[in-house]
């Protein structure tokens, strides 16, 4: 398998559970789009991709079937994954004139060996010459800039939308990997939940994600803030507006918040006393959109003892590290999971 002498017409791409991510070897990241598409059923053709199919959510008529493809970080409707990306990589292609690109594709660490092929299939079928697979918090880890060849090791924790990856990175490898299927949109849907519950209000994901992102914490704030939401009164089925706390949000979130540094912490025991010490000494580092919750980072420091930093432009980590690996692949060869594969 040929791994030398990657083009500059050649693409990365963070294949996310919420949002999908390309990026094109010198020109950075060329596109950012919901990971949603909308279907004609009786057609089988594309309606609309991204932004436009996120809107559509639903909304939509019968004829029209608007879809997240991509459940828990894995394809969960293979067909409307292939459609998606076809979309998206001839989209990349037209505007920027490149022909059968090769692509590498960050995947969550707990996919299968069947998952893989799936998604190795889906991007060949959207015109890819070669496709390279590369685990999801290692393209994380590089994305942030880690030294992930050096003998040393370093620990990310990457908060997506469907899943929350955990991995002691070292010598271009993975030591010790957790993957929980508990992220962004779980988080989601504990505002729902809790709003409904406790106001007797119901609310769409869409809403429950504006509150997360402006108001949701994961420790309380110095002062606390609020949030105007409409949604639909249980009891009299109207419309009703409410005000919504940090308090209440951080509330909402506890359980799965929780779940999250268990995680981290059981990484941290499994992690052999030398890399520890690396460790120790370098932090813990946040990626993905959760990385952006207030003060996820004050609670993980308290929890487990050690420095917790967000990494820059956490929601771009792991399709940057798709791209480096692109451009450095003689060096970062051992970190794709298909070339490990082929040895």
């Amino acid at each position: 398998m040929k791994l030398f002498g990657i083009g500059n017409k050649d693409i990365g791409v963070d294949l996310g559970t919420a949002n999908m991510l390309v990026t094109l070897k010198g020109k950075g990241i060329i596109l950012k789009e919901p990971s949603v598409v909308a279907i004609d059923r009786k057609t089988g053709g594309i309606v609309a991709t991204g932004t436009e199919a996120k809107e559509m959510l639903g909304r939509t008529p019968d004829q029209i079937r608007a879809v997240r493809p991509l459940k828990d970080g894995v394809i969960a409707d293979f067909t409307a994954t292939q459609l998606m990306l076809k979309n998206i990589i001839q989209k990349v292609c037209k505007r920027y004139n490149i022909g059968k690109p090769r692509v590498v594709v960050g995947v969550p660490s707990g996919i299968t060996e069947v998952e893989e092929r799936a998604v190795e299939e889906a991007v060949i079928q959207a015109g890819a010459r070669e496709v390279y697979l590369i685990e999801e918090p290692m393209a994380a880890a590089i994305g942030a800039n880690l030294d992930v060849s050096e003998p040393s090791g370093n620990i990310i924790v990457d908060i997506g939308g469907g899943t929350t990856e955990v991995a002691v990175v070292s010598l271009g490898g993975i030591v010790v990997s957790y993957s929980l299927r508990v992220a962004g949109d779980e988080l989601d849907s504990d505002i729902v939940s809790y709003i409904k519950k406790e106001m007797n209000l119901a609310i769409g994901e869409t809403t429950a994600e504006e509150i997360k992102m402006e108001i949701g914490c994961a420790a309380p704030l110095m002062s606390t803030a609020s949030k105007e939401i409409r949604g639909r009164d249980l009891t009299t089925g109207l419309p009703k507006n409410i005000i919504i706390t940090s308090e209440q949000t951080q509330k909402a979130m506890e359980e799965s918040i929780g779940e999250i540094v268990d995680i981290v912490k059981s990484a941290l025991e499994k992690t052999p006393p030398e890399l520890a010490s690396d460790i120790m000494e370098k932090g813990i580092v946040l990626a993905g959109g959760g990385a952006l919750i207030q003060n996820l980072d004050k609670l993980l420091s308290e929890r487990t003892g050690m420095p917790v930093y967000v990494a820059q432009d956490p929601l771009d980590c792991v399709v940057k590290g798709t791209g480096k690996t692109l451009e450095d692949l003689d060096r970062l060869k051992n970190v794709l999971i298909n070339a490990r594969r082929k040895r």
